[in-house]
């Protein structure tokens, strides 16, 4: 499950970008869905958790990507929203054992963001698809998922 923050679409794009061409590349599926800001990542994981939980106690997706981006400003809502959507994954990833990818860049600038997204310069897209397969490994190694 990718879940996209769409406040800066262009860089939103550029690493779903490179998320969808790692986990097409390693063969595995992935659905979308996007919500307004990184601060709505964590709820929309948690959702889909829940929801399946309710069915029938088995997980719906092998792992959940968090995409987004927080370019700090002027006031302290970078520090906010970047420290708490990270608390908020790595809660879900502890509490429900669930394979997580935190993609939310925290940067100070758009040319910083810009960087890290593009599929020509760091792709971070690609490494976050990679540790999220990662770890989906490592569930199945130790019979978790």
């Amino acid at each position: 499950m990718i879940v996209e923050a769409r406040f800066y679409e262009h860089i939103s794009d550029m690493l779903l970008a490179g998320v969808v061409a790692e986990l097409e590349r390693r063969g595995a599926t992935h659905d979308r869905y996007e919500v307004s800001g990184a601060f709505e990542i964590p709820g929309a994981i948690r959702i889909a958790i829940e929801a399946r939980r309710l069915e029938n106690d088995t997980p719906f997706y092998d792992g959940y990507i968090a995409l987004g981006c927080v370019i700090r400003g002027e006031t302290t809502h970078y520090e906010t929203i970047s420290a708490e959507s990270a608390r908020g994954l790595m809660d879900l990833a502890l509490q429900h054992s669930v394979a997580m990818a935190n993609g939310i860049l925290t940067v100070e600038n758009e040319a910083q963001a810009v960087a890290r997204a593009s599929l020509h310069d760091k792709n971070k897209g690609r490494e976050f698809a990679q540790a999220c397969l990662t770890m989906v490994e490592l569930r199945r190694k130790f019979g978790v998922g």
